[in-house]
């Protein structure tokens, strides 16, 4: 725990040029488990110029150089995994069973993922008509990376850059530094060069804007809100660097009435309370054909009394609290702007769970009788609060679906296949989940419209890294 009062630079742990600090609090218990040091311009500056200066050498390696890197991170990983768990069931709250089975299970699965896209990936492609492509690792990149996934997010960037020959600095969130600073330590003892990999903790409008416009930067990937998004790409601009963002999300999730009500209702619920409902691409709007609305909202508030609230450091199937104040605030705001707009309060609503006094917990809540005008339906929670919408037929459901912003993920509940096919075509979204259906490891992940740009995971994950050359008269 040392180590989160430095910065991982050039191959080293080393004292942060800012004395800023920020204490880091275990959300389930308020207590501070850590100190975490930030990061000024001057860090951001040498942390870049160790990444550049590594780049000549590292983007020189052979794909089975980096693929043998690779392989041994996975050795490592697997020897670490529980301390990931461990590090995220103490920073963000994540139940424990939970942070093993899907926080820290990324950290494996996606290297498994960009292993396979990397030993498929032609480096050099000769035309058919006799010109050569040449596909090479961008340069240096800045990563940003959110609180509420850790490892998933952070694998989804540093190791596709990794993999493709490309340097990097990484921001983790200030609020989940323990989880960074192991997987910096994993990198370590893979043994990649000095200056491959570096990692700087700080705030977005600090570390992030001085990565976003550093000149020696050749392409940002951040992940988070819409808002922190748009002033990735405003500071980026003046240096016309590549940004790719995975930003906000407000899923809808049609329900028609010839699906098995009972167990896609029930599991509906359970995908948006997973992680507390701090997830991006949660299926916080469920939208209900009117001829099965009454029994889905009988289904709806059983499965939200059968939600647990726990304790992280509890092995089971419940939810934790939200990830600190802050967010606890938020949602609670807009669990009373829903009361204000006359939704009605089906389960939950404001104030923690009994016995909950300490710790960001919240009652898992829905509300029915929604309209997609309310607040509730159009605005990110990041919380565990759903909303229900009643549609007339399958033309409503998809104009219900696709009237937002974002566009991040659509789920999709019915018996009919030809119907799933049909519907899924129409939906202005990244990924539909289909009765329950999962996201696979190495599946490009990402939105249309203000959910992003750009993909990560698999071979569109490496490909965001790279630029292509080609080359004349050589054949």
């Amino acid at each position: 725990m040392e180590n989160l009062q430095k910065f991982y630079i050039n191959g080293e742990w080393v004292n942060p040029l800012s004395d800023a600090t920020m204490a880091v609090l275990n959300p389930a218990t308020e207590q501070q488990i850590g100190l975490v040091a930030l990061g000024n311009d001057a860090d951001v500056d040498r942390a870049v110029a160790a990444a550049n200066a590594a780049f000549e050498g590292f983007s020189q390696t052979s794909k089975d150089e980096r693929l043998a890197l690779l392989g041994r991170v996975r050795e490592i990983t697997k020897a670490r995994f529980e301390d990931l768990a461990q590090a995220m069931r103490m920073e963000m709250g994540a139940p424990i069973t939970m942070s093993r089975d899907a926080q820290t299970d990324a950290a494996i699965g996606h290297l498994d993922g960009f292993i396979a896209a990397l030993e498929e990936f032609e480096e050099r492609v000769t035309l058919a008509n006799g010109d050569i492509m040449v596909r090479e690792p961008i340069g240096v990149c800045g990563l940003i990376t959110p609180w509420n996934w850790p490892m998933n997010q952070i694998t989804l960037k540093v190791l596709p850059a990794l993999a493709t020959g490309c340097c990097v600095v990484l921001k983790p969130s200030e609020h989940t530094p323990v989880s960074a600073m192991v997987y910096a330590e994993i990198l370590h003892e893979a043994g990649y060069p000095a200056g491959v990999f570096n990692l700087i903790n700080g705030e977005g409008p600090v570390v992030g804007a001085a990565l976003s416009r550093h000149q020696d930067i050749q392409m940002m990937s951040f992940t988070g809100s819409t808002r922190a998004g748009t002033a990735v790409t405003r500071d980026a601009a003046d240096t016309v660097k590549r940004v790719t963002l995975e930003l906000g999300g407000k899923s809808p999730n049609l329900v028609f009435a010839d699906c098995d009500l009972e167990a896609q209702v029930t599991a509906s619920v359970a995908e948006c309370m997973l992680n507390t409902g701090q997830s991006c691409d949660a299926p916080t709007r469920l939208l209900v054909e009117r001829s099965c609305y009454d029994e889905v909202l009988k289904i709806a508030k059983q499965a939200a009394a059968d939600t647990t609230v726990g304790n992280p450091e509890d092995e089971g199937d419940h939810i934790g609290p939200l990830f600190d104040r802050l967010q606890f605030d938020r949602v609670q705001a807009m669990i009373k702007v829903g009361i204000d707009e006359g939704a009605t309060l089906l389960a939950g609503g404001l104030g923690k769970p009994e016995g909950y006094e300490t710790g960001w917990f919240v009652k898992p809540t829905i509300f029915s009788d929604v309209s997609n005008e309310m607040r509730i339906a159009r605005e990110e929670i990041f919380g565990p609060v759903l909303v229900i919408i009643p549609f007339e037929d399958e033309a409503d459901g998809i104009s219900i679906a696709n009237d937002t912003p974002y566009g991040l993920a659509a789920f999709l509940q019915t018996g009919n296949k030809e119907r799933a096919e049909r519907v899924a075509s129409k939906l202005r979204a990244g990924a539909v989940h289909i009765n329950g259906g999962g996201i696979e490891y190495g599946t490009p992940f990402g939105g249309y419209k203000q959910s992003g740009n750009g993909r990560e995971g698999g071979m569109m994950g490496l490909e965001d890294y790279l630029e292509t050359k080609t080359l004349h008269g050589l054949g």
